[in-house]
């Protein structure tokens, strides 16, 4: 589908998917009471998406009316679904797939732009890199398009925002989960609320999980622990005070390389390409949360939130970084990370609705402060070979030059290195250091400041319209301690405004049909603010531009139909060949459409499916290039559906698909095409007590589900089956 095509499909079309929708939320809330087992229970009722004025949205919008598309997945869908992991939720959400995340934290593709640091808590940034848990969630919500009015600098494809649980007043009710699968994994978790007054709550969520899975060597252990506080402090005005911490340590586990045709080596899907003692990650984290909120009248609310975030994180790895299918040798590269973090975040809102004549308006004027204070340094893997001396001598045909950073081992072993010593591909004996080669040494210091404004404007009972738009300051200094003798301090600062708009049109109460605009944009720092140094930090910020456009069915009370249309554009400049003093701006886009069913086709059963069609070009200064982006399967679908075959016995049976796609940019390596079927059941013993099973890849299909570059593609899981009992009172 070419860009003027899909403009024209734009200016004509439909759009939105959402996985939650007001109706399904409504047949949710329906089920946990007729079960009376979830009085803790906070999920979205009626038709707003609002969470105790904590949601991504910032304003109590219907959801039917937002002009964006969006994917809720509510805690019950979590318990039931059997998830764990934020990669299990993206699985089965149209529009976004997974990246591997190098093995150590949660990697997303939103429409083509992966992102490691579009991720927010409770509406509150939450960019650093790890596996977040999903122990203490009320939903977690998934936005997807550029819009940098809400979320500030990032969200080139979308964000995903977690919503935690809160305090409730007044009552007193707890619950919990054991959990054990086939491979040895094990979790426990529990939620207590305790009513300690009239006016105050006090709630704890922790879990405990032991890790494990199909992989050599994978183990590891992931702590949560979450108390919270609510206080009413008068009327209409409550506070809420949060204190996480965060202790992970798991396997970092790379995948396996791809052969002479492009594609993952199935032969090796058996070998972990690392050191079981020094391919890990550890993340030590504590977070502290705080939210104001007072509504002064009926139609004026304000809230006001402040974070702080500790993170002290360390991965270590070894990976395939080439591979020769006609020696079976694989070339293994390797580095030690460390990042010590503070990010200390205000953010405030003022949200009035009011009428002008006949005229309704929804405004919300906000401002946000963000201090980063970023220490991290990488270490290079430093052999005591080198590769010119591989085959007695002679260079290695394949691998090409000496390095004393990898090194070349027979890809057929189980273990290549334990300890950082192992045996080279041609019997001599090598050892590792991660102390001699300094690959870079960095503080960074951030100082962000924001002022946004959207009204959301109801000219007629048909006719609404969005507009807003907001200006960031976005000022960083990095010292790069590379050489200690001579540093060097890097400043850059950037100074964006960001639009925002969108018309909604509503013929009739149940139905809307919608068209956006939005813009993001992506400072040359990067998600991780390491590359200001060098030419970098005088180019100015990659921007990112959505057009889409859609339309939402509620078909009846409890079954709803999206559907959308989009074009997100990637503006990038880049110094001129020739002339570096000027710069050429490389436009590139990504396109598609998704389509969703969603809710309760029959009393016995309720259906959640979705289907996204993607397309891009990547483009240089030459003009498109005829290149796919990479990680773009051009089509991905997935299906679930709830089969209540008794009061107290039901099942569920799905599957998700992806269509093959490009691993690296050159387009010279590819991600199979796979279909993985899933099951389940459920039985509730009682009002209080249910016992499930979740089966993963039912028929026990080889797939590999994402990847991170040429020679590191992830071997998905076989047939497995994790057990729980879940218990509420």
């Amino acid at each position: 589908m070419r860009s003027h095509t899909l403009r024209g499909l734009l200016v004509a079309s439909v759009s939105l998917s959402v996985l939650a929708t007001p109706a399904q939320a409504k047949e949710e809330s329906a089920e946990d009471s007729e079960r009376g087992s979830r009085p803790a229970d906070i999920i979205v009722t009626g038709e707003v998406l609002y969470s105790d004025q904590i949601n991504a949205l910032r304003s109590p919008t219907p959801i039917i009316d937002v002009p964006q598309s969006l994917s809720i997945v509510t805690e019950d869908q979590i318990e039931r679904r059997g998830f764990t992991s934020i990669g299990q939720i993206v699985d089965y959400t149209p529009g976004v797939n997974t990246s591997q995340g190098e093995g150590h934290r949660d990697a997303i593709v939103f429409r083509g732009v992966r992102s490691t640091a579009d991720f927010f808590i409770d509406g509150i940034r939450d960019d650093v890199q790890y596996y977040r848990g999903l122990y203490n969630l009320e939903q977690v919500e998934i936005l997807r398009g550029p819009n940098a009015l809400l979320f500030g600098r990032g969200g080139t494809g979308g964000i995903l925002n977690r919503v935690t649980k809160k305090g409730t007043i007044g009552e007193t009710f707890g619950g919990g989960q054991v959990a054990v699968d086939t491979f040895g994994e094990f979790s426990v978790q529990g939620d207590i609320n305790l009513a300690a007054g009239e006016n105050v709550a006090v709630r704890i969520n922790a879990a405990y999980e032991s890790l494990n899975n199909h992989r050599d060597f994978y183990d590891g252990d992931r702590i949560g622990f979450n108390p919270t506080a609510r206080f009413r402090l008068g009327e209409g005005t409550t506070l809420d005070l949060s204190y996480e911490y965060a202790d992970h340590e798991r396997f970092v586990d790379r995948g396996i390389p791809t052969g002479a045709d492009g594609r993952p080596v199935e032969a090796l899907q058996d070998i972990t390409f690392g050191d079981p003692e020094n391919n890990f990650t550890t993340l030590k984290a504590h977070l502290l949360r705080a939210s104001l909120s007072h509504e002064f009248s009926d139609n004026w609310k304000t809230n006001f939130s402040a974070f702080y975030g500790d993170y002290d994180k360390v991965y270590s790895n070894f990976f395939a970084n080439d591979y020769d299918p006609a020696t079976n040798r694989v070339e293994l590269d390797g580095y030690i990370d460390t990042t010590v973090r503070e990010n200390l975040i205000l953010s405030g809102n003022l949200v009035g609705e009011f009428e002008t004549g006949s005229i309704g308006h929804t405004l919300i004027f906000g401002a946000e402060y963000i201090n980063t204070s970023s220490d991290q340094n990488r270490f290079n893997s430093f052999f005591s070979t080198s590769q010119d001396d591989v085959n007695n001598g002679v260079t290695d045909p394949f691998f090409g030059t000496a390095r004393t950073d990898r090194a070349i081992f027979a890809a057929n072993r189980p273990i290549n290195l334990r300890g950082n010593t192992g045996v080279l591909a041609d019997g001599r004996n090598t050892s590792n250091s991660f102390t001699t080669d300094l690959n870079d040494d960095t503080r960074v210091n951030i100082d962000v400041f924001s002022l946004y404004i959207q009204d959301e404007i109801e000219l007629t009972d048909w006719l609404n319209i969005v507009i807003g738009g907001r200006f960031d300051s976005f000022d960083i200094s990095v010292n790069n301690l590379g050489n200690p003798t001579a540093p060097v301090l890097r400043t850059r600062k950037d100074e964006e405004f960001s639009p925002r708009g969108g018309i909604i049109i509503k013929p009739q109460e149940n139905v809307s049909i919608y068209a956006s605009y939005s813009e993001s944009f992506l400072p040359r720092s990067g998600e991780q603010f390491a590359n200001i140094n060098g030419t970098n930090n005088v180019l100015d910020p990659n921007t990112f531009t959505n057009l889409e456009a859609g339309i939402k069915w509620d078909i009846k009370p409890n079954l709803s139909l999206t559907a959308a249309v989009f074009e997100i554009e990637q503006s990038s400049p880049q110094p001129n060949d020739n002339d570096p003093s000027t710069l050429d701006v490389i436009d590139s886009t990504v396109q598609g459409f998704e389509v969703q069913l969603q809710g309760s086709v029959s009393d016995f059963w309720s259906v959640s499916a979705g289907y996204s069609f993607l397309d891009g070009e990547q483009v240089n200064r030459a003009g498109p290039t005829g290149l796919r982006p990479r990680e773009l399967p051009d089509s991905i679908f997935s299906v679930w559906n709830n089969f209540q075959v008794t009061d107290k016995f039901g099942l569920g049976l799905g599957a998700t698909y992806q269509s093959e796609s490009f691993i690296n940019n050159g387009n010279t390596a590819t991600l199979p095409s796979y279909l993985r079927v899933d099951a389940a059941a459920y039985y509730d013993v009682s009002d209080n007590i249910r016992l499930q099973v979740n089966v993963e890849n039912v028929t026990d299909e080889l797939y590999f589900p994402n990847s991170h570059s040429t020679h590191q593609a992830t071997v998905g899981a076989p047939l497995n089956a994790p057990f729980a009992i879940t218990g509420r009172f």
